[in-house]
């Protein structure tokens, strides 16, 4: 592994970096995600049409630049800094892999080329909570989560060769201004039964999206009602779906683990430019050893967190036009620790912010939310590292992950 970073990798930084910090302070993230959209329309038309950002780690033949999952891993780390707002990993973390890996020539000619020049935003729909689970993070991907031919969920029916969807999806991340869903459902009965991922139009008739209330605003998500939807399957019947979202599934992990260290790493900045400027008894509360020794450590801790998400984008990297991973897969782990960090760099950010940093109004709450939330959709950690190493047959191949 070269863990040297090219001359390209350090200009996707740098260019994210001076955007961000001129166009994502906590005052504009917190205006941003009061909008209807949940996100700032004009960066996020800034990040798309001006720097090609969805298109990074797609294939030149749809519009994309080619690039690896290292080059979105590292944008994604910039963004997390700034917990920027935008649908960048629910669209290109989630979707467009997704429909690379499953859908025909003519789905990936016509979505991928819109999402790759910034023109259309997309969000996986999965019934429940399931998202984790679907995704292979913290369990097998048995289907269960997609209504599994019982009550709930949501079910795909065939009528007239064509493809309706009834249901209810929760927790869909940027699911209320998404142009097209991947919905995840379940069809066949118990005789046949099989999980199928379909796609939605924002405008398709029966479909009502409603934006939810959430611990953390930056990632906004919604519920979906599908009432007698028409979809378009993706791809073909005989699609491996399982397989897919588990390989799309490390992936995500991969560039979420980025972001958190993007975030982590910010609030210690923040902190310990705090304890620097904050005194206490004629001098500053950075110079007191208890202090510098509690930073010490989240400073470890984050930078163990880097190193993770860095090799993890590393063994993801090699990646074919179908979205598969050609490496290990440590996205899951690499998860883990960057939450780990994540949560106690904020935790940390609150407490030697002192009275100030209890207040919930504080910016320091923005990084404390983002842990929170982030671990209560892609979590918890136990249960990443558990299914980690059921994967890696640490304990042999009967290993469980249990909570």
């Amino acid at each position: 592994m070269d863990a040297t970073f090219t001359e390209e990798q350090q200009e996707i930084r740098r260019t994210l970096r001076e955007l961000t910090t001129k166009r994502c302070t906590p005052d504009d993230v917190k205006a941003a995600t009061r909008t209807p959209a949940g996100h700032d329309l004009a960066l996020w038309g800034a990040l798309g049409a001006e720097l090609g950002l969805p298109g990074l780690a797609l294939p030149e033949r749809y519009g994309g630049v080619g690039a690896t999952v290292t080059e979105l891993a590292l944008a994604q780390e910039e963004l997390g800094r700034a917990l920027a707002p935008s649908p960048l990993f629910a669209t290109c973390g989630l979707a467009a892999p997704l429909i690379a890996a499953l859908g025909t020539d003519a789905q990936r000619e016509a979505l991928l080329a819109q999402i790759a020049a910034g023109r259309l935003a997309a969000a996986l729909a999965v019934p429940g909570t399931g998202l984790a689970t679907a995704l292979g993070l913290v369990a097998e991907n048995t289907g269960d989560w997609a209504g599994g031919g019982r009550a709930g969920g949501v079910q795909a029916r065939r009528a007239d060769g064509a493809w309706h969807l009834y249901g209810q999806a929760e927790q869909v991340l940027d699911g209320h201004s998404a142009g097209l869903l991947l919905v995840a459902a379940h069809t066949g009965g118990f005789a046949r039964s099989r999980t199928l991922l379909f796609l939605v139009r924002e405008d398709a008739a029966g479909l009502v999206r409603t934006r939810q209330t959430s611990l953390d605003e930056t990632r906004p998500q919604a519920r979906l009602e599908l009432r007698d939807v028409p979809a378009e399957l993706l791809g073909e019947e005989g699609g491996d779906v399982p397989g897919a979202l588990a390989a799309v599934g490390d992936t995500a992990a991969t560039l979420l683990a980025a972001d958190a260290v993007g975030a982590a790493d910010r609030a210690l900045e923040r902190t310990v430019q705090y304890v620097k400027e904050r005194e206490q008894f004629g001098r500053p509360i950075g110079s007191f050893q208890a202090v510098k020794h509690r930073l010490a450590d989240v400073y470890v801790t984050v930078q163990a967190a880097r190193s993770a998400a860095y090799y993890a984008a590393w063994a993801a990297g090699d990646t074919g036009d179908t979205g598969g991973t050609g490496g290990e897969r440590a996205g899951g782990l690499a998860l883990a620790q960057a939450l780990e960090a994540l949560r106690t760099a904020a935790a940390e950010a609150v407490q030697l912010h002192g009275g100030i940093g209890f207040t919930w109004e504080h910016d320091a709450h923005l990084y404390l939310k983002r842990a929170a939330g982030d671990e209560l959709l892609f979590g918890p950690v136990h249960l990443l590292r558990a299914r980690a190493a059921q994967t890696a047959g640490l304990f042999g191949p009967a290993a469980a992950v249990s909570a």
